[in-house]
């Protein structure tokens, strides 16, 4: 479980950063909740809370992973990409609403990695339960 610790701590890092900045731009302009009509506090509240939506699912499926002790590279590999498509994300929407190459790119690889665990997690599934 040390591989995930690692990236739970790195993407826990990332999503207390996107929290700080939401704090300080809320104190900024004086926002007790909401974005109160600031586009930058929107995507501010937006980014973090991208994050926190996809990130736990991504952790949770990395954990299981490491658990049914999967290449320890194939796990750095899930982690890594789970970081910069992270980073991307918040970088991409940070900067615009709109539509920005971080932030889909950040999206999709978000998405693929999952996509990617998951499916793993199944055919391991098949070949262990299903096959044998």
């Amino acid at each position: 479980m040390r591989i995930t610790g690692l990236y739970a701590a790195l993407l826990a890092l990332l999503i207390l950063g996107l929290a700080v900045r939401v704090i300080l731009l809320r104190r900024r302009h004086q926002i007790g909740l909401g974005d109160g009509g600031h586009r930058d506090a929107a995507c501010a509240i937006r980014t973090h809370g991208n994050a926190v939506e996809y990130v736990p699912i991504a952790l949770i499926l990395l954990l299981v992973l490491e658990l049914n002790q999967t290449l320890p590279l194939l796990l750095h590999v899930f982690g890594i990409t789970l970081l910069i498509a992270r980073l991307a994300h918040a970088m991409g929407l940070s900067s615009s609403p709109g539509y920005s190459a971080g932030r889909a790119a950040g999206a999709a690889l978000t998405l693929v990695v999952i996509a990617a665990m998951a499916l793993l997690l199944i055919w391991q599934y098949a070949v262990i339960h299903l096959l044998t």
